[in-house]
C-alpha cells in the first residue's frame, strides 16, 4: 500500500515555498490526502494549470503519469521550476525492475543527470529541489557564472523498508544509517525487555514478536527495494527469520555471524528444508562488505554499502580503479 500522502508541490502556491530554497538543500514536506489513489490522479488533472509557471504537462507525459499513479507504479516527476526551460518535465518510472524515462528538459546531458538523481530520489521515496546548469552541471564550481536550472523532483513511491531482526547494539547503528538513506525502519525482537522504542528511537516501528507471524502478516509488503537484516545470532530466531524472508520478494537478505556460525546456520536451514542453491544464493551471509570495519557504526555502513551494491548490480570496486561514469 502507498502512504496516504503526496508532496506539498501539488498544493497551489508551492512554487513560492520552494523558490528561495538554497542550493544542495533537500526538503521533504508532505500533506495528507485521502488514501485512494484515484484522488491523486484526478488532483493532477485539476491542478496541472496551476503548476510551475504557465506550462501544462504534455499529453503523453501526463497520460503516462496518471496511468502509473492508478496502477501504483513507483514514479517520479522532475519539473524545471526556475531558469532556462521553465515548465519542462521529465518522468522516471520503475517498471519491471528497470527505469523508464519519458520526456526531456532540453539538453541530453541535463536529462542524463536529472534522470539519475530522480531515480535516486524515487528509490528513497523522497521529494526535493535540485540545482543544475543548463547542460547538466551539478558541482558548485561548474555552476559559477552559469544560469541555474532549478528542478523540483516529486516522488510517488513509499519509502523502502528495512526490517532488522534482533534488538542488539548493531541494530541501533544500522537503524541510524538506514534512516539517513531514506528507509522506513522496523526493529523486531521477541524479547520485550530489549525491543523498546527507548532503545531504538530512530526506528519507525518496534515490534515485539517472532519472525514467523511477522512474515505471515506483513511479508507480502516486502519487495525488491526492501531489505531484511537478521542480527540475532540465535538459531531459534534467525532460522525462522531466514525462512520467512526467503518466502518474500525482498531484494536483500543479510544475516550476521562468523563464518563458523554461517556454516552451522546452513546445517539448521537444511534440517527445515532450506537447502536449494537458488534459495541460499539470496542470503548475504556473513552480512556486509569487507571494509575492515570494527565498530557497530562501521559495520552498519558496510551492510548498507552491500545493500546498495546488490540493488544497483554494481561491484564494490574503488572508483579509482574503474572507468566511465561515476555515482550513476
Amino acid at each position: 500500500m502507498w502512504p496516504n500522502t503526496i508532496p506539498a508541490m501539488v498544493v497551489r502556491g508551492a512554487r513560492h515555498a520552494v523558490k528561495h530554497t538554497k542550493p544542495a538543500v533537500m526538503w521533504q514536506t508532505q500533506v495528507a490526502i485521502p488514501s485512494h489513489i484515484e484522488y491523486v490522479a484526478e488532483s493532477f488533472a485539476s491542478i496541472s494549470n496551476n503548476l510551475i509557471g504557465d506550462q501544462i504537462m504534455s499529453n503523453s507525459i501526463y497520460q503516462q503519469f496518471t496511468d502509473y499513479i492508478r496502477t501504483e507504479t513507483p514514479v517520479a516527476l522532475a519539473t524545471i521550476i526556475e531558469g532556462p526551460g521553465t515548465g519542462a518535465k521529465l518522468l522516471v518510472a520503475r517498471v519491471d525492475g528497470a527505469e523508464k524515462v519519458i520526456g526531456t528538459l532540453g539538453h541530453p546531458e541535463l536529462d542524463r543527470v536529472v534522470s539519475r538523481d530522480t531515480a535516486g530520489e524515487l528509490e528513497a521515496g523522497r521529494t526535493g529541489v535540485r540545482h543544475y546548469g543548463p547542460e547538466g552541471q551539478a558541482t558548485p564550481e561548474d555552476l559559477i557564472d552559469t544560469p541555474t536550472v532549478v528542478v523540483f523532483i516529486e516522488s510517488f513511491s513509499p519509502a523502502p523498508q528495512m526490517w532488522i531482526f534482533g534488538a542488539v547494539d548493531f541494530t541501533a547503528a544500522l537503524g541510524r544509517v538506514a534512516k539517513v538513506l531514506g528507509y522506513r525502519v522496523t526493529v523486531c525482537d521477541a524479547r520485550e525487555i530489549f525491543a523498546t522504542k527507548r532503545r531504538f528511537p530512530m526506528a519507525d516501528e518496534v515490534m515485539v514478536t517472532w519472525p514467523t507471524p511477522m512474515f505471515e502478516k506483513r511479508g507480502s509488503t516486502l519487495g525488491p527495494r526492501d531489505a531484511v537484516c537478521i542480527l540475532t545470532h540465535d538459531p531459534k530466531f534467525d532460522v525462522p527469520a531466514v525462512q520467512g524472508a526467503l518466502s518474500t520478494s525482498v531484494g536483500y537478505i543479510g544475516v550476521m555471524g562468523s563464518r563458523k556460525t554461517h556454516n552451522k546456520r546452513l546445517e539448521r536451514l537444511a534440517e527445515v528444508g532450506v537447502n536449494s542453491p537458488e534459495q541460499l544464493s539470496r542470503l548475504m551471509s556473513p552480512i556486509g562488505l569487507d571494509l575492515g570495519g570494527r565498530t557497530p557504526e562501521e559495520t552498519a555502513i558496510a551492510i548498507c554499502a552491500e545493500i546498495i551494491a546488490r540493488r544497483t548490480g554494481h561491484s564494490a570496486t574503488s572508483l579509482k580503479n574503474t572507468d566511465g561514469a561515476i555515482h550513476s
